[in-house]
């Protein structure tokens, strides 16, 4: 079952926050540091650490995150699928609608994104692990 495979894989999430400095040459340096304290406007790299835990090969396995209400997330990673419905519907975000107030519906933007998913390719080893990155704003 999807679930029982979920339950398999480890997922660790750390994030930090990047800044950009620029050096004695005028070239841009980005830093990361820990998030310990989160400011609007912040740039997170969110990394999410995999691992399959099972003694035996998973394949099929989606890595699901939930974005916390205060992040917008940048989209750019073509691999990556988003909901907007708390993971009831999954597509990039160029192709997902919302309703409107007034029985209408508009297209989704990242402000609206409540999940993350990305599906991993081919079968995963038991003990192999690796990391997905994304990027986020802090509202």
């Amino acid at each position: 079952s999807a679930s029982a495979h979920a339950a398999a894989l480890s997922l660790d999430t750390q994030m930090f926050v990047e800044q950009v400095t620029t050096d004695i040459n005028g070239r841009a340096r980005r830093v990361l540091r820990a998030a310990d304290r989160l400011s609007p406007g912040d740039t997170l790299v969110v990394v999410v650490n995999w691992r399959n835990r099972a003694e035996r090969a998973l394949s099929g396995i989606a890595v699901t995150n939930a974005i916390p209400g205060r992040l917008r997330i940048d989209p750019a990673d073509p691999a990556m699928l988003v909901s907007v419905d708390g993971g009831a519907n999954w597509g990039r975000l160029n192709q997902l609608w919302l309703p409107t107030p007034l029985g209408g519906t508009r297209r989704a933007t990242a402000e609206d994104v409540t999940h993350i998913r990305w599906t991993m390719p081919g079968t995963i080893a038991p003990g192999q692990g690796g990391r997905i990155a994304y990027r986020a704003t802090v509202r």
